[in-house]
């Protein structure tokens, strides 16, 4: 199976994973606030290589987290707490995109999902290159 293969299927499980952290409740907050916030990261981080796969996967992993970043302090502005009262439903739908309200812990949460995926991403590049 191809590197992009691969990565496709990554996509498909942080995807899902990420649905699923947000409908199931466990009652442990790392759980049910951050593992969707490290998900949401990890994403991102397979987005851009999978749309830039010249890049490095160094670089891809710094992109994805000055992108989040950049997201949650633009929660500061209340911008997006705006929009989740919009009445247009694509303004809503942007607000729950980017959250609504800064939290210190989120951009812990981006690290650790950006870093764990880089892990994952260098090991099935490794193991899809050992198999050619």
């Amino acid at each position: 199976m191809q590197v992009t293969q691969r990565r496709i299927i990554m996509l498909g499980v942080i995807v899902l994973g990420g649905i699923l952290s947000r409908l199931v409740s466990t009652g442990f907050v790392v759980f049910d606030h951050y593992l969707g916030d490290a998900l949401y990261a990890a994403m991102l981080f397979v987005l851009l290589l999978l749309f830039a796969p010249m890049r490095s996967r160094s670089t891809a992993a710094l992109l994805a987290f000055v992108i989040v970043v950049l997201i949650e302090v633009f929660q500061l502005t209340g911008i997006p707490l705006q929009l989740r009262g919009a009445d247009h439903g694509l303004l809503r739908l942007l607000a729950v995109l980017l959250g609504t309200t800064f939290n210190g812990w989120d951009i812990v949460s981006y690290a650790v999902g950006i870093l764990v995926m880089f892990g994952f991403d260098w090991r099935v590049v490794s193991i899809t290159k050992r198999e050619v």
